[in-house]
């Protein structure tokens, strides 16, 4: 399969009011999208499932991060953990705000022992001190 090249920057719409979403890349639990922002955002406010993580490529924006408030410039990055409520107040008007974001869906079914929090109780022993005492035991 040849390699495709994209670019994040050509092509950019413009809207009138809220946001454009192009969605770049879907793997597994993580999704890539290009956001931009028209100078008039809606008054949505998001509570995701997933962590989100957004680089403000170009423009000014200034977020509702549950009740912060914060300013953000181009080159900065926010990480916003699942289930933090959050809005986007305001958006430059020129340049027009483009935005990568990162999501992270959490994973789906019961919590696995990749995906524990270490010392909750029910986490399995290390790979090498299991090898150990199966060694150790003579069930090797």
């Amino acid at each position: 399969m040849p390699t495709r090249i994209a670019n994040l920057l050509s092509a950019l719409p413009r809207p009138d009011a809220g946001e454009v979403f192009d969605e770049l890349l879907r793997c597994g639990n993580v999704r890539i999208e290009r956001i931009v922002s028209s100078p008039r955002p809606e008054p949505v406010v998001y509570d995701q499932p997933g962590d989100e993580w957004v680089l403000l490529l170009e423009g000014t924006a200034t977020l509702e991060l549950d009740s912060e408030t914060i300013v953000l410039a181009a080159g900065d990055h926010v990480f916003i953990p699942a289930h933090c409520r959050h809005r986007v107040l305001e958006t430059s008007a020129e340049p027009r705000c483009i935005w990568l974001a990162v999501h992270i869906a959490p994973p789906p079914g019961p919590a696995t022992a990749a995906h524990r929090e270490p010392g909750t109780g029910d986490d399995p022993p290390p790979p090498d001190t299991r090898a150990a005492a199966q060694e150790r035991d003579g069930s090797m």
